[in-house]
């Protein structure tokens, strides 16, 4: 475990990319077999499940050393993370002995399996016992893991690309071969990278290809007659697959999601043996009469996601598509290396055969020059979308998010101004900071708490409203506190959905900071009015609906 921690501290605490990609290729240079095989599954994704309340493991470490919940509450919003508090108070071994040594990574993770349904007395133990032999870094990954709430700076194309170095195989290769439906408690690290493994697997689906945010003038990326453009549609990314005689659907974050979309059920039967279609899992409305397909707001697929049972309700009023971007396997050949025109010809014909009402094409949007296509994307809120994407005609399907082939055109986000009402401390680097802010609008002469954001600001700019929140509290609810409403700040997000959940009514996609208006007073911010004329304007359709928890990169109050 010492091992694992020590690499954990270096990816935690530097802000390198190199040193990061060395710390990792040398763990893997080192390294156990079994415990490579749980660092790849822990960084592409795959953590334990938590294997005890993090209620019940306070209370262990309170019986420790002595103090009370109070004092413990306080250590806890003063450090802000949980693992790091208790790794914090308990004291360190006295001498360590070969249980320390001996007990790596995968000893500790696949203990937390065997012991997953145990009484508590059997995890107490372990876990006590457990402590008493760790230093301060070990303790904390070990809570960590033991929680469920394992988070690292690491990118699984950092860990992907430090792999390859160790084993002498290309990062898109490995990239898929470790993709899909595998166990790392049964799954050595040998077969995993073999290529027998990546055979036998069906459900394997292939690393997405993504795409960078366009920064200059389109003028500068080429001829205009080089390019396709399409809709940037808001749902889920995903690819759906008919291998074996069998089908299953993947989501971007490797969430294997088969039975969460019965609507799906009749592709099977429909595709061609050997087809993996990559796309969008979005919610549809009925389709018109001439037959063109419009996307439901975000927040109708939200009332899917995260839900192990779909009533017959949900399946009426949040239907789910899927609209087919490319095709990356035909009759069982990865064909991703050839011109996305061919790959795009076979994707018509198969869509083309199977007329379904939950499966389309993302069609292609005809244009002759930048500027008209410019014209077009105005339009895109319109149709439902985030804005356009470009995307090279000769491109093959990459892996990652590569330069060059594949651009997103995003539409400019909606804005509103409001006051920071309510502010608690971060996480991590910036657990001793207070940077997650709640806002508020006016209505009447009542501020309307209505969003959070804890993103947008620049590291000097966190530490200035630190220091004005520690200045200007008015009440402390735990490790909440009650501000002067002094600061404004414009607020973007990319939708905006009506929620009956909260007092606002109203939930934002992807809400963020993006100005801090120092030239604008309190009384000059929006109105809880102008957030429900927005909701009319772009997002009137949909309701989230009461006691739903089952929120996605949505923030509401």
């Amino acid at each position: 475990m010492k091992q694992f921690a020590d690499l954990v501290n270096v990816l935690g605490t530097s802000t390198k990319t190199n040193d990061k990609l060395k710390a990792l290729q040398n763990y893997f240079a080192v390294a156990a077999d079994k415990d490579k095989t749980w660092v790849i599954a822990i960084f592409s994704g795959r953590r334990p499940k938590r294997i005890i309340n993090s209620t019940i493991l306070q209370g262990w470490c309170r019986e420790i050393i002595g103090i009370t919940q109070w004092l413990f509450d306080e250590c806890y919003h003063t450090v802000g993370d949980l693992g790091e508090t208790i790794a914090l108070l308990l004291p360190e071994p006295e001498h360590r002995t070969a249980f320390t040594s001996e007990h790596t990574l995968s000893y500790y993770l696949e203990t937390f399996i065997r012991i997953e349904k145990e009484a508590d007395e059997v995890k107490k133990k372990f876990i006590i016992d457990s402590w008493q032999q760790m230093g301060r870094n070990e303790k904390f990954v070990f809570i960590k893991l033991i929680t469920g709430g394992f988070r690292i700076g690491v990118s699984q194309k950092m860990m992907v690309n430090a792999l390859a170095k160790s084993v002498d195989i290309s990062p898109s290769i490995i990239a898929h071969r470790i993709s899909g439906n595998w166990d790392p408690a049964e799954t050595a690290f040998d077969n995993l990278l073999s290529e027998d493994a990546a055979n036998t697997d069906f459900s394997k689906p292939y690393p997405f290809y993504l795409a960078y945010a366009v920064e200059e003038d389109l003028k500068s990326l080429a001829e205009e007659n080089q390019w396709q453009a399409e809709w940037k549609w808001d749902g889920i990314r995903g690819q759906i697959i008919k291998r074996n005689n069998d089908f299953f659907v993947w989501s971007r974050g490797e969430e294997l999601m088969t039975e969460k979309f019965p609507e799906y059920n009749e592709f099977k039967n429909m595709l061609p043996e050997g087809t993996v279609i990559d796309g969008e899992i979005i919610s549809l409305a009925a389709p018109a009469q001439d037959g063109i397909f419009r996307p439901l707001p975000f927040a109708a697929l939200q009332t899917r996601i995260g839900r192990k049972n779909i009533t017959k309700k949900q399946l009426t009023e949040a239907p789910v598509g899927f609209i087919a971007y490319d095709l990356l396997e035909y009759l069982g050949e990865d064909i991703r290396y050839r011109p996305m025109v061919e790959r795009r010809a076979l994707l018509e014909e198969i869509i083309g055969n199977i007329h379904h009402p939950a499966l389309h094409i993302s069609p292609v949007i005809p244009f002759t020059n930048w500027d008209e296509l410019r014209e077009v994307r105005t339009g895109s809120r319109d149709m439902g979308s985030e804005g356009i994407m470009l995307k090279r005609k000769d491109s093959p399907y990459q892996v990652g998010r590569k330069r060059g082939d594949w651009w997103k055109w995003k539409i400019d986000p909606l804005t509103i101004d409001a006051v920071m009402i309510y502010a608690q401390k971060g996480h991590g680097r910036r657990s001793n900071l207070y940077t997650d802010y709640t806002f508020a609008v006016k209505d009447g002469d009542k501020l309307i708490p209505f969003t959070k954001a804890y993103s947008g600001l620049t590291d000097k700019e966190f530490a200035q409203v630190d220091n004005f929140v520690k200045r200007n509290s008015l009440e402390k609810f735990g490790p909440v506190r009650t501000v002067k409403p002094a600061l404004v700040f414009e607020i973007a997000f990319e939708g905006i959905a009506a929620s009956n959940r909260h007092k606002s009514g109203v939930a934002l996609r992807f809400p963020r900071m993006s100005r801090w208006r120092t030239d604008k007073k309190p009384d000059e911010i929006n109105t809880l009015d102008d957030l429900k004329e927005m909701l009319k304007t772009y997002n009137a359709q949909y309701t989230i609906e009461a006691n739903d928890g089952s929120a996605l990169n949505t923030s509401t109050i």
